[in-house]
């Protein structure tokens, strides 16, 4: 397990920046044709425990734990491939797969969040992610993910299969926060309830039901009304 590997990492005493990273990941990328890696999340533990995980498996590793210190890591060393998070502080992590994709239409993006949602993985593909995990998720599974070649599918409910009642809300709640562009008090505000109280139910996730889709699944081969290919957000929530 991922959780397992940083654990290992940390207790290596490896605690330093993601700076300390990105200067291996120079000496790398000088000295041999390593595929480089940009790791973006504000999570500094996460960072540095993937950014060993991926070292580990032969990958060139470059970190940064904002939408800024990617953009200009980005543009300074020109990743083959980016793992972005999609909650940070900020401008979203989805405003940055569209810009990573700016900076280098070839680069290929796998996105990974905690909050799994339909219409976040619709966007996150559109905006030209090959993947979308959610967390926690496996290096291999990460490494994999770049990899696929098959079109993303996204697995959508049969339009005559009644929901529960907390289903509805849930992607009714993250509508809102798509047309809101991450931005939590705004649609706290147009949903009417106070924004701790948003930010609760999303920390919940979406609701389970037994035979209900996992939450946030991207399956390829489901069938849906037109595949989403690669290629064109809901932007991540934000305080």
């Amino acid at each position: 397990m991922i959780l397992c590997e940083f654990a290992a990492e940390l207790l290596a005493g490896r605690r330093g920046m993601g700076h300390r990273f990105r200067g291996s990941a120079m000496s790398d990328t000088a000295e041999d044709s390593r595929i480089t890696v940009l790791v973006v999340d504000d999570d500094k533990a996460f960072c540095q425990a993937l950014a060993g995980a991926l070292r580990r498996r032969n990958f060139a590793v470059v970190v940064a734990h904002s939408y800024e210190d990617a953009l200009a890591e980005a543009e300074a060393w020109s990743p083959d491939r980016a793992v972005v998070d999609l909650r940070m502080p900020g401008r979203s992590g989805l405003e940055l797969v569209a810009a990573l994709k700016r900076v280098d239409p070839h680069i290929a993006v796998v996105v990974l969040t905690g909050y799994g949602s339909i219409a976040t993985a619709i966007e996150a593909i559109k905006l030209g992610a090959v993947y979308y995990l959610t967390k926690p998720a496996e290096p291999d599974d990460i490494v994999a993910a770049f990899t696929r070649t098959e079109p993303v599918m996204l697995e959508m409910p049969s339009p005559h299969s009644a929901k529960p009642l907390d289903e509805l809300e849930w992607e009714h709640l993250q509508a809102v926060l798509t047309d809101c562009r991450g931005n939590i008090s705004e649609a706290a505000r147009r949903l009417g309830m106070h924004r701790r109280s948003l930010q609760r139910k999303l920390a919940r996730g979406r609701p389970s039901h037994e035979g209900a889709v996992t939450p946030g699944a991207v399956t390829p081969g489901a069938v849906t009304p037109g595949a989403v290919t690669p290629g064109a957000a809901t932007p991540t929530p934000t305080a």
